[in-house]
């Protein structure tokens, strides 16, 4: 160890960390400056650093990341002013009858095992956002079992998005594994259990045979009563075979005038029927949209298409797993709505 790498271990071992130090305004702030942070905690971070510095890289970076508190999708003055309201305002029974029957449709039975797909026709739109989040709504209406399956080749961030412990078994040795014999039990011993109570099939990392998807769809399907496919992006031949199989169709596509305009002229491509069973999401990435929604919906609303909007979530924008307890009050009112709408098109298929 050279006597400069040491004096500066020494400084860091003296210093308290910017996390020790209390706000100015806090009673405790001066007895804090004093005395510094907690012993342990310094030495640890020092030792950390010393080291990262020796190996050329910072050791902790990403548990430094990890351990930032998640930001709630609505900011604190909204949420106490939605609070006030529920406590004096008069259309909280109004709007607890309309989850009410939201909430009802996503619950509503079903004989066959359904498989929503959800696609776009670029990255970056939020289509893995909105399966993950609409595999999170069934898990928590439904009582019969729901399937997030990633046919998104490449390195995908949906097992991340939904909090998957690990992401065993992908799609590709799945096929070589499962068979329309075998029990419930047993297949799901290959599969990934949620937190949430939904299952995951994961990608991996190689490039994914439509006839092998075919193959394990085909199997899982009589497992699951829904299914949500992260799908790839329109219009490679993966998701030209998923979409064949689906009975109801999430087209994302972000709320900007580019993405109005491309994802009108993709519409043109669909055929009668899949318009009529596919629901158009537009993500917000900003929290003010400089488009016209109203104008843009109109524009989309063709063939039988329905329009709904995913409006700017601070917690969702920050990327990592996604909690329910954090999420705006509208991104859970538009994702249950979501996921009524779907499955009435995938129903009546």
């Amino acid at each position: 160890m050279g006597l400069g790498t040491f004096r500066r271990w020494r400084r860091e071992l003296g210093r308290p960390s910017p996390a020790d130090r209390p706000s100015p305004s806090t009673p405790q702030v001066r007895h804090r400056a004093r005395h510094g942070g907690p012993a342990a905690g310094r030495v640890g971070r020092a030792l950390r650093r010393l080291v990262g510095s020796m190996l050329g890289y910072e050791v902790d970076s990403a548990a430094l990341i990890a351990r930032r508190k998640p930001w709630h999708g609505d900011p604190l003055a909204r949420r106490v002013g939605r609070a006030l309201r529920e406590l004096v305002g008069s259309s909280v029974a109004h709007e607890v009858d309309q989850a009410t029957l939201v909430a009802q449709r996503v619950q509503q039975p079903i004989t066959t095992g359904r498989r929503i797909v959800v696609t776009s026709i670029r990255g970056g739109a939020g289509k893995t956002t909105v399966s993950a989040l609409l595999g999170t709504a069934f898990a928590h209406y439904r009582h019969d079992r729901a399937l997030i399956v990633e046919a998104d080749p490449g390195l995908g961030t949906l097992p991340v998005r939904v909090g998957a412990p690990a992401a065993r078994f992908p799609l590709g040795d799945l096929a070589r594994i499962v068979a329309p014999s075998m029990p419930f039990e047993q297949i799901a011993e290959h599969l990934v259990a949620l937190p949430d109570g939904c299952w995951l099939v994961p990608v991996g990392q190689t490039q994914v045979d439509p006839v092998v998807y075919q193959s394990v769809a085909m199997t899982l399907n009589r497992y699951f009563a829904i299914t949500v496919v992260d799908c790839d992006t329109m219009p490679s031949e993966l998701a030209r075979t998923v979409l064949a199989g689906a009975h109801a169709t999430a087209l994302v596509a972000p709320a900007t005038a580019e993405g109005v305009v491309t994802t009108r002229k993709m519409l043109t491509w669909f055929h009668p029927e899949a318009l009529a069973r596919t629901v158009i999401v537009l993500t917000a990435t900003a929290p003010h949209v400089a488009v016209n929604l109203d104008e843009a919906a109109a524009r989309l609303r063709v063939g039988g298409a329905s329009v709904l909007t995913i409006p700017y979530d601070r917690h969702l924008a920050a990327g990592g797993k996604i909690q329910a307890s954090l999420l705006a009050e509208t991104t859970r009112e538009r994702t249950t709505r979501l996921a009524a709408e779907l499955l009435d098109r995938a129903v009546r298929r």
